[in-house]
Order: C-alpha cells, then structure tokens, then sequence
C-alpha cells in the first residue's frame, strides 16, 4: 500500500515553487502573475494556493508532577508501537523500525499513557459535518487518524461532541475502532464518512471516528482540545483509511501536497498547501523519508558544544519526526553520551523523576545541535529547559531522555521542531528544514 499521492506534482506547485526560488521574482510578483497561470490550467474543481492555521500550545509545565515527564515518553513509544501494528496489518510487512522497539515489561505493546500528557499540545480547529461544527483538534504527525467524542461518550465532559445524526452528509462505515492506551483504558468508537474542512480546504469523503469513551488522560484538565488529528501517512492508520491531508490532496484540493509547521511562542501556524510565503524552495535542506509511513528519516549527529569547541555525542541515527512528543527521546547509551558535557554543568540523571530522566539547572545554556540533511539546527536552552521539578526550584527537566525499550532510533519532538520552520512534503515524500524568521 502507498501513501503517497498518486499524481505527480501538479504545475502550478511546480511554477511557484520555481517563482518563489528565483532572485529576481519578488513574491508580490509572484502574487501578481499567479492568476495568470491559475487562469492557463484547467482545474476539476477550485484549489487552494495554501493557507494558514493559528495553533495554540498549552504550556504550562505541572511543577511536582514528577510522573509527567515518563508518562510523556511511555506516551510517545506507546504510539509509535501502535502504529507499528497498524502497519504490518496494513502492508503485510513489518515495520523497518520494529526491531528497535525492544518488548517491555512495564508496557504492553500498543499502550499509551496520556495522563497529563496534553500539557505540551498542539492544536487548532477543523469543522466536520453538514452543517458545518466545528472542533478542536491535536495536529499529530506521529499518528494518522481522526477522531473526536460522540455524543454516547460518559467521559467527554467539556469537548464538544460529533453527533453523526446531525449531519446531512455523515455516512456510517459500520465498522468500529478501538485504540489501546496504557492501564487498559482505551478511545473507541464507530468510524464514519464525512465532510471534513480544514481552514476552508473541504475533504468530502473523510474516514473518522466518533469516540465513545476517552480515557482519563483525554478529560479536559488534561487534554484542552476535542479530538486529534493524524497527519502521518495510511500505513500507520489504525482505521486503514487515507489521513485529513492525503485526502484533500487526492481530492486536488490542494496544489500542492505539503504542509508546513512553524511552532513559536506566538505565531504559531499550520500552513496547508504549501509552505509560508515567506519561505522559498531554496531555503530548505531537503531530507528524503526512509519509510513512508511515520516522517521518517536519519539525521546526521548531535554536537554539544563547551567552551567554543563542538563535541560529536551521536553519530548518524534513524528517527521520527513528530510534532506529538515533546521531548527528543533516544536510546540509553545514546542520551547518556549527550549528557556528557553536561555533567559538569550541572546535568544530572534523575531516575527519582522516571526512567531515562535528566535534570538540568534552570539556567541552562549550553548549546546542542542537530545536524538534519548536513544543516545545522541549534536547540535553544529555552525550548531545551522543559521547566522546573517544583515550585521555585533551580533545577528543571531537560529536554532529552530515554527509553530503556529503544535500540534502533530516535523520536525528534517539539523541543527539536520548534527551532526550525519544517516543510513535510507528501508528494516528493520527504521533509524540509528552515531557519526560523
């Protein structure tokens, strides 16, 4: 099974994408001439030149929470062992990762931990049905599928609820779903077709979920928005239906099959379409995706860099990309060669606090790169410095841990990905990244 759009890269992407790169073409030129090219291709139907979503992130670190932090990364791995199964059911092959997921006493395969978890979310808002409702939604690149709560749901107080009955154009698939999180609780529910908009981008035949029971990690003290919304490809899809994004592109919603993120303390956006018109081809390193199913691919090491001089802690290694996790997370022996450095200032293993976590002082500025693609992208201490143990502390959690169940890869999160604006193109399938401006 392929996820990747069938058509080859349509014109007018490939005209912008030209325009924008070039020197001499301003982008009000290009804004100019656009119509003139749009006018020129005969289009089945009105697409969009990309547009932009506000998204908001719910920060607010839970100081004397120490269970947080682990259940974020068991939370994390969990997902992405999910998806592995969803995989093999899909492609009828393992997952090429599979075998760096070691099985884990703690945590059955599949489960996925979200107490509080939410804390560190991304999300915006989408509207499903006829007429139009709208719903919050987490934009999850880890993840491919939809879902929000039905109106059967006794533990969605507070999210509003999708009421299939009430929309003219819902269509029962009658098939169920369920998926497993950690301590047996689970989201399940029945799937369903609907009108799906996106910022106006309307996605007709869209599979989702309409969820009758959220486990406690979804209650709204700890989960802010209605539902979530993968945005990895269909071989992970638990319903083994095609993601919000692939359908709009296979619909020819869209021109262009990519999807930007730019995550900041304000200026947050999701741009469907396309990348910010700020950005232009030619000012992002291109890394081609290893496996079509996660945003998958290798960077090329992580330097820590003491007094002037930059120090190789890991060399080249496999990863996710992942706008649903919130920390790097890496193998043991890889996470301790990264702290390394840091040891004598003030970096600490913190076991107290969960496995694989590492305390670091609350003012932290010690410089750590990521080299993706041979470009180098430097984690700021802020987006490093996940906040302090409790209430006035001088210690803080630092933004890098690991999993005992890990051997084979990493998962790059948010504190990675909101130093760099990230193209995620579906139809060349590969990722971009970009200096934040």
């Amino acid at each position: 099974m392929s996820s990747r759009a069938s058509s080859p890269l349509p014109l007018i992407c490939i005209l912008l994408e030209r325009l924008q790169s070039n020197m001499y073409f301003s982008h009000s030129f290009v804004l100019v001439i656009l119509p003139f090219f749009t006018a020129a291709i005969p289009l089945a139907q009105p697409k969009s030149r990309g547009i932009a979503i506000p998204i908001s992130k719910r920060l607010s670190p839970p100081t004397g929470s120490p269970s947080l932090y682990a259940s974020q990364i068991q939370s994390s791995i969990a997902k992405i062992e999910r998806g592995m199964v969803a995989y093999q059911k899909n492609t009828g092959k393992q997952h090429p990762l599979s075998s760096g997921i070691k099985t884990s006493s703690k945590r059955a395969a599949g489960s996925d931990p979200l107490t509080d978890a939410s804390n560190f979310l991304w999300y915006g808002t989408i509207s499903i049905g006829t007429p139009a409702e709208e719903y919050t939604v987490d934009f999850d690149t880890g993840s491919s599928d939809l879902f929000v709560p039905s109106p059967d749901c006794e533990t969605c107080s507070g999210h509003k609820v999708y009421n299939p009955s009430s929309s003219t154009t819902s269509q029962d698939l009658e098939k169920t779903f369920t998926i497993t999180y950690g301590g047996g609780a689970s989201v399940s529910g029945e799937q369903y077709s609907d009108v799906v908009s996106v910022a106006g981008l309307v996605a007709t035949g869209q599979t989702l979920g309409a969820a009758n029971e959220y486990n406690p990690g979804f209650q709204i003290s700890a989960f802010p928005p209605d539902g979530l919304m993968g945005m990895g490809f269909e071989s992970i899809s638990v319903y083994g239906a095609n993601p919000t994004f692939q359908t709009l592109v296979s619909e020819g919603v869209l021109n262009c099959p990519t999807f930007g993120f730019k995550f900041a303390t304000s200026g947050s956006e999701l741009f469907l379409g396309g990348v910010n018109p700020d950005y232009s081809e030619n000012d992002f390193t291109w890394v081609t995706l290893s496996n079509e199913g996660y945003w998958q691919a290798s960077f090329d090491g992580i330097t820590v860099t003491v007094e002037g001089v930059p120090i190789p802690v890991v060399g080249q290694t496999e990863t996710i990309f992942d706008t649903g996790t919130t920390q790097i997370i890496g193998d043991p022996d890889g996470i301790e060669r990264l702290y390394a450095p840091l040891l004598p200032f003030g970096a600490m293993a913190a076991p107290q606090y969960g496995d694989g976590i590492y305390t670091i002082p609350c003012n932290f500025d010690t410089p750590i790169s990521v080299y993706v693609g041979g470009k180098e992208v430097k984690i700021s201490p802020a987006s490093f410095n996940l906040g302090p143990v409790s209430a006035g502390s001088s210690t803080c959690y630092g933004g890098a841990a690991y999993d005992s169940s890990l051997t084979g890869f990493w998962i790059l999160g948010d504190v990675f990905l909101r130093n760099a604006y990230t193209a995620w193109d579906v139809g060349k399938g590969r990722i971009g990244f970009a200096d934040l401006i």
